[in-house]
């Protein structure tokens, strides 16, 4: 099984060119980040006709996630247990939107859903805009409980093939970070608190294409010419269990996507994120499974 993720700022804008990129790379799941709609606007039709069941979780022209699967979706959950929320209800969506354990409601981040007995989720990490700014207490929140929960499911069940996937919004490494604007110690991304953050998750999930891709980055500004310059940086990640991890035979990071003469339609800009794909042998966590459908995880 193939599986991406893609924040693809804005779905409506850059449908046909993320179908596109489906067919191409063959691609059986893929996660989406900021999609920039609910999922009423998010163009089912161009998806289904190329073959992909859609799910998607999204409130307003901001944020949102989504997944397009060849294969059928189940256990869909919108948030995880415990996420915070943050600012004000999305207005026209109070009946929709669901508030978190901080009373604040909950925004379109994460989204996870079942396939072939993996479990995955879509996750838009906060940005968290500045170290003063509330937006970065919040971020750094998020993650906590988001790492919490995920002990949870994984002490429930060690064997569960589970994958975070998406938009970090952290480069955790110095070398993945090479757009000059960001300082450490001054800037998001690459603060002390936000790495240390993500150097949590890694105590017990592995990021599953640094290994194929030790260099690379994943997302460049529009901004005086970064991508050209590859003034870059690396935040969008897999990070699998060590059933997942342990299935992945390959990886990658799609940096030609970024190209706008990519694929059939030039005419679309591309998004400033590439996709970020592995491939998983599922005959592997067959293996490990059993033959005994009895012994098959259970998801949470």
């Amino acid at each position: 099984m193939r599986i991406a993720t893609w924040n693809v700022n804005s779905i409506r804008t850059r449908a046909d060119r993320v179908i596109d990129f489906l067919r191409r790379a063959d691609i059986d799941v893929l996660a989406m980040q900021e999609i920039k709609c609910r999922p009423e606007q998010f163009p089912m039709d161009k998806f289904e006709a190329a073959g992909y069941q859609v799910v998607a979780h999204g409130f307003n022209q901001w944020n949102g996630v989504a997944f397009a699967s060849r294969y059928e979706m189940s256990e869909i959950t919108r948030a995880f247990a415990g996420q915070p929320g943050f600012g004000v209800p999305v207005k026209g969506q109070e009946h929709c939107q669901l508030t978190g354990l901080n009373g604040l409601p909950q925004e379109a981040r994460a989204l996870g859903v079942s396939v072939e007995g993996v479990r995955l989720w879509s996750l838009y990490v906060p940005n968290g805009r500045s170290l003063d700014n509330p937006h970065y207490a919040y971020k750094l929140e998020w993650l906590a409980k988001l790492r919490e929960h995920t002990k949870i499911w994984l002490r429930e069940n060690p064997a569960v093939p589970l994958a975070l996937m998406g938009d970090f919004n952290i480069a955790p490494w110095s070398q993945d970070m090479g757009d000059p604007s960001f300082v450490e110690g001054v800037s998001t991304h690459v603060s002390e608190a936000e790495r240390a953050e993500f150097a949590r998750f890694t105590e017990f999930l592995t990021d599953v294409t640094r290994a194929d891709n030790p260099q690379g980055y994943t997302f460049w500004d529009y901004q005086q010419n970064k991508f050209d310059r590859n003034l870059g940086m690396r935040i969008d990640f897999i990070l699998g269990s060590a059933e997942f991890s342990g299935a992945v035979t390959g990886s990658e990071i799609v940096r030609d996507e970024r190209i706008l003469e990519s694929g059939s339609h030039p005419e679309i800009k591309p998004s400033d994120h590439v996709p970020v794909v592995c491939d998983l042998n599922l005959e592997l966590l067959e293996s490990a499974w059993g033959d005994d459908d009895a012994d098959m995880p259970m998801i949470f």
